[in-house]
């Protein structure tokens, strides 16, 4: 029997695509990008002036496109993530999610990757557990560098999901 005192370290792993540039991308990833960036542009950030957008393609070939949504009482605003995410299941229940891109930044020369926030990574697993099938996630600055995940519990390792409760 261990003792009080013993540990165990683990290492957890996580992998992903990273790539240069969006011209780095397919045909079809970087068309998802730059409906995401347009949905930048449409952001209400008049707070922050964070601007985020969000584009989500679908297996039937639509895309559905969100933007964050900010609020002077801040937690009543909404991310780019949850309005497209919402939108999309909302109008599309029997849709099954397969790509999401998100471009983020304060203005148009941010080439660091801006990755969710937890709410919208939980909400996220929700839906690939849900559709038992995974989401591949994209994530960049408003120019540069992309990461790609294959699947969103990716995101978020050791995850809370249904099952739990």
């Amino acid at each position: 029997m261990p003792s009080k005192n013993y540990k165990m370290i683990k290492t957890l792993d996580v992998t992903y695509e990273e790539y240069p540039n969006w011209s780095d991308l397919s045909q079809e990833d970087l068309n998802l990008i730059k409906e995401a960036q347009k949905a930048r542009e449409l952001a209400y950030a008049k707070y922050s002036e964070f601007k985020v957008g969000a584009a989500i393609l679908l297996d039937n070939g639509k895309i559905i496109t969100g933007n964050n949504q900010e609020n002077a009482a801040y937690p009543s605003g909404l991310c780019a993530e949850r309005t497209a995410i919402f939108y999309a299941v909302a109008n599309y229940p029997s849709a099954v999610i397969r790509k999401m891109a998100i471009v983020a930044g304060k203005d148009d020369e941010n080439s660091e990757p801006v990755s969710p926030c937890g709410a919208c990574r939980q909400v996220l697993l929700e839906y690939e557990n849900r559709q038992r099938k995974p989401i591949e996630f994209f994530f960049t600055g408003t120019k540069g560098r992309v990461i790609k995940f294959s699947k969103c519990s990716d995101l978020l390792p050791f995850t809370f999901d249904g099952s739990l409760l």
